[in-house]
């Protein structure tokens, strides 16, 4: 079998461009590729680390695992859940992967550059992180990993890694699936990336302090409805869409498809040449509404009990795997 694997960091509430551009599609694709697949869900809470967590990131991740359940994820003996600090081998292969890799094209990564400018103070594993992301990937011969188009870069790295790697030392590592094949393989034509509602030209980030600019999983309903209701827009007076010209718009397009499961371009031809923002914002509003009240009424029934029960059974499963994995390699290194 195939392995899938993808996470969402746990340092705080998610909002609904991670609900919406990557755990929902990441829920869809394991209920759709799990009689099929082996499907790895992890929280990959050393990554969290690297910077701020908002509360208690024990909980946090307890909580973010319920969000999968809460989106429709469905168990079998084929999907696995475990948190990345609960198995050792990821730490110990990002060592090893340091060693493999340069610095050269770890420093050439986008976030790297972003989050250290103008900053000596930046930590050691805002740098080194693209590298245990590698390890959690290759660990388990992950052919697709499902995730952002922020992330594309760091497949790539993972594969150049895993190349090197085996060129030296023989077939050890699964070459994941390069990046055009991974969008492909999400089913979209790119990375979806959910807007900023006050300033659309960029991402809508938990990490951002304007409150209307973002929702979040745990806003009510209601609150939610009106910061659609009051999104940044344009004055082109023209229904259309296109992310470079008209942001705002496009936006909101592309939340009213996610959240109603349909295709964007069904979307977008219906609403082609309308000039009524309101009305759009109006039936966005009340697609995000209907969805945060249907999901925080089934977040609230899953119990950490529950969750903890997945996890012993999903970290058994990943130690195994990923210590069959590490120790090939060590032996490779004449480490054992």
């Amino acid at each position: 079998m195939q392995t899938i694997l993808t996470g969402i960091r746990s340092n705080s509430i998610l909002t609904l461009g991670n609900y919406l551009g990557a755990l929902l599609p990441m829920v869809r694709l394991a209920n759709a590729h799990s009689k099929d697949s082996q499907i790895n869900i992890f929280v990959p809470d050393l990554h969290s680390i690297i910077s701020e967590v908002d509360g208690d990131l024990r909980k946090n991740t307890i909580r973010t695992i319920k969000y999968y359940f809460a989106a429709g994820l469905e168990l079998n003996d084929n999907v696995h859940i475990y948190r990345q600090s609960h198995v050792s081998a990821h730490s110990e292969l990002c060592w090893i992967l340091d060693c493999i890799a340069t610095m050269g094209e770890t420093s050439r990564m986008i976030q790297y550059k972003e989050k250290s400018k103008g900053s000596e103070s930046c930590n050691v594993g805002i740098f080194n992180y693209p590298i245990l992301m590698a390890a959690d990937i290759l660990l388990y011969d992950a052919t697709f990993v499902p995730i952002g188009e922020d992330q594309f870069q760091h497949i790539e790295l993972t594969r150049n890694i895993a190349i090197r790697f085996n060129n030296r030392f023989g077939d050890i590592f699964t070459i994941p699936a390069k990046t055009s094949d991974q969008i492909k393989f999400m089913g979209q034509d790119e990375g979806i990336r959910i807007r900023d509602l006050l300033n659309p030209e960029k991402k809508m980030s938990k990490s951002t302090m304007a409150e209307n600019s973002k929702i979040m999983l745990d806003d009510a309903p209601e609150k939610a409805a009106k910061k659609i209701m009051s999104a940044t827009t344009d004055s082109e007076g023209k229904i259309k869409f296109d992310m470079f010209n008209q942001p705002g718009i496009s936006n909101l397009l592309q939340i009213e498809a996610l959240v109603n499961d349909r295709p964007l371009q069904e979307v977008i031809n219906e609403w082609a040449g309308r000039t009524q923002y309101g009305e759009l914002k109006k039936k966005v509003a009340e697609s995000v509404e209907a969805l945060l009240r249907d999901f925080q009424a089934k977040l609230a029934t899953i119990s950490d009990d529950d969750i903890l029960a997945v996890l012993e059974k999903g970290e058994k499963y990943a130690n195994e795997v990923a210590n069959a994995k590490l120790l090939e390699v060590q032996k490779a290194f004449h480490l054992r």
